[in-house]
């Protein structure tokens, strides 16, 4: 690596067979189609979701008619961002603007990338992983209001994952910050890893699968000076 090339920090949770999916998410499945002693060549099968491991959602996801993966281009998913620190969150806790700015205000104008470490990252291979802290829906639209364009969060998922709402809530009930941010046709990462790596500002990419759906698998990368 030449001596002026940035220091890489991988925001991603690696894929592997039998991994932690969403609830309900089709299970992983890694293993082998060819063999080097049988056939020459090594070669594996995957069986997974679109939304294993760090993933993004695109708008497709939630809202009818929205854009998909194809929609989406590689300069939506690069650029700069602001890593918002919401430590000491307790199981289920709902977090509101006040903790997003419990280490001082926000900027009027945010970068497009807003990232929001909970910590809770650490559960991510433990069941405590579904009892994940979720970002009010008023949160979410005021730093839409702000310049938003990408959510990266490390959970499952920014919206609550374990309380479910009643049957005839409808979709926008279960989702309230997916339908706030992809029914504004904006982007949603979920979870992101290794935020405590990365200084509060920094430079990130999330390279999706080339995949024409409803959300793709990523590669999460942030680029240290």
């Amino acid at each position: 690596m030449p001596a002026d090339a940035p220091r890489l920090v991988d925001l991603s949770h690696p894929i592997r067979d039998g991994m932690p999916v969403y609830p309900g998410d089709p299970e992983v499945s890694i293993g082998p189609a060819l063999t080097v002693d049988a056939d020459g060549v090594d070669v594996a099968r995957i069986r997974m979701g679109s939304h294993t491991g760090t993933h993004i959602d695109a708008p497709s996801h939630t809202v009818r008619g929205g854009r998909t993966m194809a929609d989406v281009g590689l300069d939506e998913l690069v650029g700069e961002a602001i890593v918002l620190r919401v430590p000491e969150l307790v199981d289920g806790e709902v977090y509101d603007w006040d903790r997003l700015e419990a280490h001082g205000s926000l900027p009027a104008q945010l970068p497009p990338i807003v990232l929001i470490d909970t910590g809770w990252a650490r559960w991510f291979d433990d069941e405590r992983r579904r009892r994940h802290p979720a970002l009010a829906a008023a949160a979410a639209e005021e730093l839409l209001r702000r310049g938003m364009r990408v959510l990266g969060v490390d959970t499952l998922s920014p919206d609550s994952t374990e309380v479910a709402p009643p049957a005839e809530a409808g979709a926008g009930a279960a989702f309230p910050v997916h339908e706030a941010v992809l029914g504004s046709g904006r982007l949603i990462v979920e979870n992101v890893a290794n935020l405590d790596a990365v200084p509060d500002r920094v430079r990130v990419g999330f390279f999706p699968l080339r995949l024409a759906g409803d959300g793709a698998p990523v590669r999460a990368v942030a680029f240290l000076d």
